[in-house]
């Protein structure tokens, strides 16, 4: 179901960051830093940065992390910012779920349940993802999935955490 959003309020999202080409822990510093200075987007918290191991093909181990945002864009609008700063850290899209330089996941937009070809919210695959609920539940633990209305912190109990661990950077 999709409601009518307004947008001249800020909207709180939530979004995944992760690296694993070329300097990731810059990449994703600078990545936070392009957000924040973002016309449109207040970026509100971010959590600490997780070595992961990768999922899809082989590859190296991932730099992860969330941040929580506040919006005045719409869900479009925000993703084509997150792709454009994905670009800007020459992120290339070579093969599903290859290595990248930098990724960026809309996670959730409010309560917003959103289904087109473009664009899933929340994100189709995010409870089923150690590495994108470790840091999300660092700062939003009591935020709510908006299909399954499990909190971030009851989602992260039905993982296997065992391949995310706190980065030593």
């Amino acid at each position: 179901m999709i409601r009518s959003l307004s947008i001249s309020s800020k909207i709180q999202t939530a979004i995944a960051l992760g690296s694993n080409l070329g300097e990731s822990y810059r990449i994703l510093e600078g990545a936070l830093q392009v957000l924040g200075n973002t016309p449109g987007i207040v970026l509100q918290a971010h959590s600490h940065w997780y070595q992961t191991v990768a999922v899809g093909p082989p590859q190296p181990d991932y730099l992860n992390g969330c941040a929580l945002l506040r919006v005045s864009l719409s869900p479009q609008k925000l993703l084509a910012s997150l792709l454009r700063i994905e670009t800007q850290f020459g992120r290339v899209r070579h093969q599903r779920w290859g290595a990248r330089s930098l990724d960026l996941d809309l996670l959730l937009y409010d309560d917003l349940i959103l289904d087109t070809p473009a664009l899933q919210i929340p994100h189709p695959r995010m409870q089923e993802r150690a590495f994108v609920l470790v840091p999300l539940a660092e700062i939003a633990p009591t935020l709510r999935h908006p299909v399954s209305e499990k909190t971030i912190a009851q989602l992260v109990q039905a993982v296997d955490c065992r391949g995310v661990r706190l980065a030593e950077l």
